[in-house]
């Protein structure tokens, strides 16, 4: 097995993919929190911040098809530097959003720039097995999703103390010049695209193929389970809670301009819980499937605990200690649900589960992130809606454990 400091001293092309996705992600979250705060400041609304999110998921959701078959028929190293490009003249458009009248702008612009991210991302993934050896593959997998926590610390840590101290705009500014950066690794990749061998090279075809991994699906209730665990995630808590936090900021531990700095921690705290949690996990569970499919079902509790000590919100670091629980949960139930997907499914029909699955997840981050705003709206308090929050994690929970026992008792029988 290749170490991840071999992975990165010996193999240039992935040294530079991987610097790139470094760069790419940090403005990601870097612009979160500026947004966030500038929506909440202009418009003092949950629900106009739960739009936000609403706009952060349903743009990606929407390309996801696409993005999918032009990474497939196009030059991937292309694609990427394209978005970068698109994505740092959308950044330093938020520098002109100055009243609540330009509101607009910030989600019309958000969906630009989360859009394009909704090319990047798919579009790595499928580059990465053509810049790496077989060997490489396991390795190069980990440190990337290593990587995208690591990422929503730093990021939201920094993009909250920049917005905080320097103001808004300065971070706006610096999120452009980190997808120009990007562009500079990107470059320096040596590729060659490889022709794709499909009989069929039309659009219509690959959509075809988009629905076969629906109706496969369809087809096997355990695959379909697991590929939704990722959207009961986000629908029970993960979108919710992004919503809520900047409430939490803005209202009851304001730190920094507009709360930004405090909406940096909780950001930086819950990344910190995410990048140990598979770590923590895997040692219990090794690649043990059966061991894997029971430990999703602690993640989730992981994440009711967490999310009923944040709702005392006795003090902000008691908040913290919520939010690196839900972290360290929320990041297990994540990176199992994706070994099981990944050694369970047949190579032919992985792409279009795995893309399914992203539709899923955004779609549901979009729905939570909307509801969420307007509970707050409507006068639900903070600690309510962690509560509500908490209960409805133990609903996907339940039907998890439950549907384990009745397979392990059919092949006990």
């Amino acid at each position: 097995m290749v170490s991840y400091g071999q992975l990165i001293r010996e193999n240039k092309n992935f040294r530079n993919l991987w610097f790139g996705q470094i760069v790419s992600m940090f403005g990601d979250w870097f612009n979160l929190i500026a947004s966030a705060a500038l929506i909440a400041q202009l418009t003092d609304s949950g629900l106009a911040v739960g739009a936000l999110f609403v706009a952060r998921m349903l743009a990606p959701f929407a390309v996801s098809p696409i993005a999918g078959i032009l990474a497939d028929r196009y030059n991937r190293k292309t694609i990427l530097i394209v978005s970068d490009i698109v994505r740092a003249f959308t950044a330093f458009g938020f520098l002109f959003v100055r009243e609540p009248n330009q509101v607009w702008m910030i989600y019309a612009l958000t969906a630009i720039q989360l859009g394009i991210s909704g090319f990047f991302n798919p579009t790595y993934n499928a580059l990465l097995p053509e810049l790496v050896s077989e060997k490489e593959l396991g390795t190069a997998n980990v440190l990337g999703t290593i990587t995208w926590s690591v990422m929503l610390m730093l990021g939201a840590a920094v993009g909250g103390f920049v917005s905080g101290i320097f103001g808004i705009y300065t971070a706006f500014t610096i999120d452009g010049f980190t997808f120009l950066f990007s562009i500079i690794f990107l470059v320096w990749i040596v590729y060659t695209p490889h022709a794709n061998q499909d009989e069929d090279q039309s659009v219509s075809a690959a959509l075809q193929s988009y629905l076969d991994g629906l109706r496969y699906l369809r087809q096997k209730t355990d695959i379909l389970l697991i590929a939704l665990h990722k959207a009961f995630l986000t629908m029970t808590t993960w979108a919710g809670i992004q919503v809520i936090q900047v409430t939490i900021a803005e209202q009851l531990f304001v730190i920094g301009e507009g709360g930004s700095i405090s909406l940096g921690l909780m950001f930086a705290i819950q990344g910190t819980g995410a990048a140990l949690g598979p770590i923590v996990g895997r040692y219990f569970v090794g690649d043990d499937l059966n061991k894997v499919r029971r430990f999703i079902t602690i993640a989730y509790l992981i994440d009711v605990v967490g999310l009923v000590i944040a709702s005392s919100l006795f003090s902000f670091p008691v908040v913290l200690l919520g939010w690196a629980l839900i972290g360290l949960g929320s990041s297990n139930l994540w990176v199992m649900s994706s070994q099981l997907l990944m050694q369970l499914l047949p190579n032919e029909i992985r792409g279009r589960v795995f893309s399914v699955e992203f539709a899923l997840h955004t779609l549901a981050s979009a729905i939570a992130a909307g509801i969420t705003g307007i509970f707050l709206d409507i006068g639900l308090s903070i600690s309510q809606m962690l509560w509500i929050t908490a209960a409805f994690s133990l609903v996907p929970a339940a039907i998890w454990a439950a549907w384990g026992m009745r397979a392990e008792a059919t092949t006990s029988a």
